[in-house]
């Protein structure tokens, strides 16, 4: 799936030359905890949430505490502050590094963009102008809305669904090594010592995803601690 499947295509948005409680009352009257800031000749110069609004001095929410080795570099800082929690316009206290995507990225993009950027929103952009917002509701309603599709019946030989997980785990530092691997009849069988939980689980994981297994059956053992550790 792409944004273009999930995005909201009803953009609510503010104007960088309108008041913060303006902007903060269409936040309040839509539902909504951030909007793309759009000027008038239609292209996006910021982004506006809740977080942008919070430190305001009308709420005397504006007070930040800053370590000592922040407030030797933190003049800059201070200015850009007090503009955040006494600014009128939108403008000002907009956030301006704006981070979007085009309408045909795909989700797992837009969801690695999320957490990298540790943001919770993006406009979605179609030459230029804004067509959409997609959030992280939107990417769990994506999930809540997929649809369980019977797997194809297909008969894999043990040796080609042995093959099919050797593929998949092979980049991961937790894959068991080969010989731990048996697959006999469909039902792939997990052997040897395991030093954490978490591996054996991602093995299951692994071994239950691929086409034709039957069941995972796990006869791995803690890796035995050697007397007197």
């Amino acid at each position: 799936m792409r944004a273009l499947d999930v995005m909201t295509s009803t953009v609510v948005s503010v104007k960088p030359e309108m008041q913060v409680r303006e902007a903060a009352k269409v936040l309040v009257d839509h539902g909504i905890s951030g909007v793309p800031v759009i000027d008038k000749n239609g292209s996006v110069v910021g982004m506006l949430s809740e977080g942008d609004l919070i430190r305001r001095a009308e709420l005397e929410t504006q007070e930040r505490y800053h370590s000592w080795w922040l407030d030797l570099f933190s003049s800059s800082r201070d200015a850009k502050d007090y503009v955040k929690s006494h600014g009128n316009l939108v403008a000002e206290v907009m956030t301006t590094d704006v981070v979007s995507v085009d309408e045909a990225t795909p989700l797992s993009e837009v969801a690695n963009i999320f957490e990298t950027r540790r943001i919770k929103r993006v406009p979605v952009m179609r030459g230029g102008q804004v067509v959409g917002i997609v959030s992280r509701a939107n990417l769990v309603q994506a999930l809540a809305s997929a649809v369980d599709e019977p797997p194809l019946e297909v008969d894999s030989t043990d040796r080609e669904i042995r093959a099919m997980l050797m593929g998949e785990i092979a980049s991961h530092p937790w894959a068991f090594a080969g010989q731990n691997i048996v697959v006999r009849d469909g039902v792939v069988h997990l052997w040897g010592f395991y030093r954490s939980a978490v591996a054996v689980q991602a093995m299951r994981t692994a071994a239950g995803g691929i086409q034709g297994v039957k069941r995972v059956e796990d006869h791995t053992e803690p890796y035995p601690i050697a007397p007197g550790m």
